[in-house]
């Protein structure tokens, strides 16, 4: 099957061309185990360069399942960047329950290996079951007119919101991961370092891994519209788990890593938990004090510490996928093909500021559409003009860094590197330096730190160093505010000014003149001789993406990195809008706003004051179904009509560009993280009268930048260096 961008191209028949089978050597198979790697399935043969598949190798009698094709691979460790070749692995195709797509049919093969000259004929690999019925379907509208706009049930079902401006047919998970595998299963997927060397898997091995945990999860009793709760920082086995839960019916819910004994068991209660993911011994300690307290739970698994002793219905992540393997494909298979795009899948936790955390369910389809058109916005690229690489380090527990990381990534085919446990501690440089990343999100907080870091290195610099630093971000800085074609696409930049919503008058005549051709030299300069070694220096050297997302940004720090030449592009949104329905990028941005709407999320402003100001209410396939369990709660959010109310307020200029101006009366519950998914974390603005404090210009709301309120003030570098 030939998949396109196209949305349109989604329901195309399959393709009668067969599958090839390579000839080059079989891809190895990492393998992790408690003590460090990917979870493995046991050592396995392993075909030498050069030999063939027989034509005669395999009877008839016998079908092909994934646990007999990863019997035929052996499990070595690929180590990251510097022995990958480019591309990578080679002979890995069709790796799926429907890996014969283009022949719709599975193939059948020996248990033995094929080694020693042995190939697989054609006639062997046109031996196996009918086309699954999910991808027979694919690309059918679903009919969900009956549906009910919002939901409170975890096996509930809703309308989807489809608008004739972006009307991509809904799809699932699965049918997203298998695009994904059809045009990126050879490219390395994940990176890890494990005991300071680098490790990746390819998309094929990905898939594999996550097949192996859904049908483990399946084993151990995970039941439908149940949830799978995760309690670990970033890792491949947190993708693997995330993804095998979908896989395997359940809800994906992520637990911050600080959150107490008691704040875990709310969630994992409210959720119907069946397995909880630990990944420390410490993670594991707080399950085993509560689990007497959720009737729903039957099991924890462990990835990165292994239990200090043997303990009932206590796995590693290597044991549940043997478990998994015992498991027929088929199964699986069935449990995938009864899969709708609006049944909810994740389950986001709000910071329950205001009373109890609420549930925020998303469909496949909000993840699936939020992680094709958001990311779209946001100028990410597809792996076939250029693989984008990120470093995933944020809390997976928060939408921001879950759909950024796991779910864009499968849908353009990125490359996630995950940062060490201790990122947020000061070892994040040391990952960025050695990554080097395309495309980058942080929290303020984050960016912040950076900031600090420069500051103190060029505070400790001599004369000369710390002068030509200060002049070549001043340099800069005066070119990224002053000159309109320094952002493609952005109208008229300094009808603005730089970092608020209030207008400026423009002189008449802004044709190009001697002193600006003058200053775009300076810029051009100062960038080769100081600020290209800064951004180098930082592990930026080939980011050209910069998001800032999940709490308000200073101006002084936007200025900053202006000044580095590092434009910080926000946007705005929230859980119940399944990441950002506006977004800025290197086309679309202008400084103190949080970017335009993605193409098919309309907004609108109800209750508008005499500037413009009024709520902010989003209408699209991005909405949430509703809160778990919370039926008040969820019609306080969405009226009659399927329009979110989000609380906050703001304006539209004239080009579509939003400007975060505050929060209404009575809603008070903070959207600010810190990045570090402290569940005691401090309220990082303040609302007075129904307004921002003045004492917080800039400030901005989840995923915003946000409007400032203040006159504006010719950036300028603080002497502190």
């Amino acid at each position: 099957m030939v998949v396109t961008n196209d949305p349109q191209s989604a329901g195309q028949a399959p393709s009668s061309e067969p599958s090839a089978w390579c000839g080059s050597p079989t891809p190895e198979i990492v393998s992790f185990h408690p003590s460090g790697g990917f979870p493995g399935t046991g050592h396995l043969a392993h075909t030498q360069e050069g030999d063939q598949l027989s034509p005669h190798s395999a009877p008839l009698s016998l079908r092909l399942s994934l646990h007999n094709l990863l019997m035929s691979f052996d499990l070595k460790p690929i180590r990251f960047l510097s022995r990958l070749p480019p591309g990578g692995p080679g002979c890995v195709r069709k790796l799926s329950l429907n890996m014969q797509y283009q022949q719709e049919v599975r193939p059948s093969v020996t248990n033995s290996s094929p080694s020693d000259g042995q190939t697989l004929s054609k006639e062997s690999l046109g031996h196996a079951l009918p086309l699954s019925s999910l991808e027979k379907a694919r690309g059918a509208q679903l009919d969900c007119s009956e549906e009910p706009l919002w939901t409170t049930r975890a096996d509930g079902r809703v309308h989807l919101r489809v608008h004739p401006t972006c009307p991509q047919p809904p799809y699932t998970v699965h049918q997203m991961f298998h695009e994904a595998l059809d045009k990126y299963r050879d490219l390395s997927a994940l990176g890890c370092k494990r005991q300071g060397v680098w490790e990746h898997i390819s998309y094929s091995q990905y898939y594999l891994l996550a097949r192996r945990t859904a049908k483990g999860f399946l084993k151990l009793g995970l039941e439908r519209a149940h949830s799978v709760a995760i309690l670990g920082f970033n890792s491949p086995e947190w993708f693997f788990s995330a993804v095998g839960t979908v896989f395997a019916g359940g809800i994906v819910t992520g637990i911050y890593t600080t959150s107490s004994s008691e704040a875990c068991q709310y969630i994992a209660h409210d959720s119907r938990a069946n397995i909880i993911v630990v990944d420390t011994q410490k993670q594991l300690e707080k399950i085993l004090k509560i689990w007497k307290n959720l009737p729903h739970l039957k099991a924890v698994v462990t990835y990165r510490e292994a239990p200090a002793r043997k303990m009932a219905r206590v796995y590693t992540m290597d044991e549940v996928m043997g478990l998994g393997d015992e498991l027929p494909e088929e199964t699986l298979d069935a449990v995938i093909s009864a899969q709708q795009p609006n049944q909810c899948c994740v389950l986001i936790y709000t910071s329950g500021t205001t009373g109890s955390p609420k549930g925020v369910m998303l469909s496949q389809d909000n993840i699936t559409w939020t992680a094709r058109h958001c990311s779209q916005a946001g100028g990410i690229q597809a792996a076939e003009v250029q693989q984008e690489v990120v470093v995933s380090y944020l809390p997976l527990s928060h939408i921001a860094a879950q759909i950024y990381d796991l779910w864009t990534g499968i849908q353009w085919g990125a490359h996630i590197c995950f940062a060490e446990p201790d990122a947020l501690q000061g070892s994040l440089v040391n990952t960025l330096r050695e990554v080097e990343p395309t495309s980058h999100l942080g929290v303020p907080w984050v960016w912040e730190k950076i900031m600090e870091r420069i500051q103190e290195v060029g505070a400790g610099s001599g004369f000369i160093r710390r002068k030509m630093l200060l002049w070549a971000m001043s340099v800069t800085l005066e070119q990224n505010v002053t000159c309109p074609s320094r952002w493609p696409g952005r109208r008229a930049p300094t009808q603005y000014s730089p970092f608020s919503c209030e207008r400026v008058v423009l002189p008449a005549d802004r044709s190009p003149s001697p002193t600006s051709d003058l200053k775009s030299f300076k810029a051009r300069l100062a960038d080769f001789l100081v600020l290209a070694k800064v951004r180098r220096a930082l592990g930026f050297a080939r980011c050209r993406k910069n998001f800032c997302g999940a709490a308000p940004l200073t101006t002084e720090t936007q200025q900053f990195f202006l000044g580095l030449d590092i434009p910080l592009y926000g946007g705005y949104g929230l859980s119940e809008t399944s990441g950002p329905p506006f977004v800025s990028s290197l086309s679309n941005y202008r400084p103190g706003s949080s970017g335009k709407a993605v193409p098919g999320c309309l907004v609108k402003l109800v209750n508008k004051d005499a500037e413009g100001v009024g709520e902010i209410c989003l209408w699209g396939r991005n909405i949430f179904m509703g809160y778990l369990n919370m039926e008040d709660k969820t019609t306080e959010a969405i009226d009659a009509e399927g329009w979110l109310h989000t609380g906050d307020t703001g304006r539209l200029d004239e080009d579509g560009f939003l400007f975060i101006t505050g929060r209404l009366k009575g809603h008070l519950e903070p959207r600010a993280v810190n990045g570090r998914g402290d569940s005691d974390r401090p309220v990082l603005f303040l609302i007075s009268g129904g307004t921002l404090s003045t004492s917080y210009p800039g400030v901005c709301f989840a995923w915003g930048l946000g409007g400032c309120s203040s006159p504006c003030r010719l950036p300028r570098v603080s002497s502190g260096y």
